[in-house]
């Protein structure tokens, strides 16, 4: 299944960089920045002085990291040295300890290194909307970062926004119905449309998968063929565990099927029953969520987000419940890599 849809938002490119001080090393070895006054996210950290080691930088300036995240939801590190793909997974483990393993997934991804993989496999013509990494589950990485290892010639920016400001700008009857409702996540594997059941859930032994559901909370049924289908609740806000604020947090508007192209959509629809969809989302209760309310999510979406050009040695720290992201079309070679750490549970609030 093609998931994202292919034309390209009408999205605001920030280019210039608006210089502002901000207090991160006492030591004097970086400098601070925006893209633009009164954009807050991301905050740009950049060295003053050449061949500083991104990982040993951080090692002495964690707690200062982690403050200016909790405030800005991301982080932008650039100009640092960083040592390939090994280098950007000590910067994270420095940060964060131990990495997580890409389970449970809803995107293609190849394994670059451990836990350090691709960034998701769509076809590069096409745009992936701004979303919180893994909010179709209940457990999710509190931290993802991201690593440019070759930017794109043309596009291929990685959007991103402040859950914050989305869960605000929202109409307070959606934001209502949601928290009372939550969202119901059905996906259907196998057939040949989308990822199989062996991919999603790393394994090829349906004890193993039912033991995951059983664990996790998710209903599942197979089906003829070796096909599964697998129903999950979970919250659609979520109160960040370090500040408790509140910020809209789940994929409603990106696994529902008013999210592929209409061509796409109906070709699904002639093949498929509703519920048999490779997925779709509802509200908790089973009931169709309105075409005008993800309408009114995806252009909150589209107003808050911020788009920036990557280049090569980039590293994107983002607070994964305080900002959200996704992938602009783009052509010719582009190699972003992605690692995910400190696992939490979701909670209803």
């Amino acid at each position: 299944m093609t998931n994202p849809r292919t034309e390209k938002p009408k999205l605001k490119q920030l280019g210039k960089i608006d210089r502002k001080a901000v207090n991160v090393s006492s030591e004097g070895l970086t400098k601070t920045s925006y893209f633009q006054p009164k954009t807050a996210l991301p905050l740009i950290i950049e060295p003053t002085v050449e061949g500083l080691n991104l990982t040993q930088w951080i090692q002495h300036n964690r707690e200062a990291i982690s403050t200016q995240l909790l405030k800005h939801g991301g982080l932008l590190f650039r100009g640092f040295q960083v040592d390939n793909v090994t280098g950007f997974e000590q910067f994270l483990r420095t940060i964060s300890g131990e990495l997580l393993e890409y389970s449970f997934r809803s995107t293609p991804r190849s394994q670059v290194k451990g836990n350090i993989y691709t960034s998701t496999e769509y076809p590069s013509e096409q745009f992936i909307p701004l979303h919180n990494e893994m909010a179709y589950a209940r457990s999710y990485p509190l931290k993802i970062a991201f690593y440019c290892l070759q930017a794109a010639s043309q596009g291929g920016e990685t959007p991103i926004a402040d859950s914050r400001k989305v869960f605000q700008l929202l109409d307070p009857e959606i934001k209502q119905k949601f928290q009372q409702k939550r969202v119901m996540y059905v996906r259907n594997y196998g057939g040949g449309v989308d990822l199989t059941w062996q991919t999603v859930f790393n394994t090829n032994n349906k004890s193993d998968v039912e033991y995951y559901c059983q664990r996790s909370q998710i209903e599942f049924e197979w089906k003829d063929s070796d096909r599964l289908q697998t129903r999950q609740v979970c919250p659609a806000i979520a109160k960040h565990p370090q500040t408790a604020e509140t910020v809209w947090f789940n994929q409603a508007h990106l696994f529902h099927i008013s999210n592929l192209e209409h061509t796409v959509r109906e070709q699904l629809l002639t093949h498929f029953k509703p519920e048999d969809l490779p997925r779709n989302a509802y509200y908790g209760d089973g009931s169709p969520i309105e075409d005008a309310v993800l309408a009114e999510i995806r252009k909150v979406y589209q107003q808050v987000a911020i788009i920036f050009p990557w280049q090569q040695g980039d590293v994107l720290l983002l607070d994964n419940l305080l900002a959200a992201h996704g992938r602009m079309p783009f052509t010719g070679a582009r190699k972003i890599v992605v690692g995910m750490a400190e696992q939490i549970g979701c909670q209803d609030i």
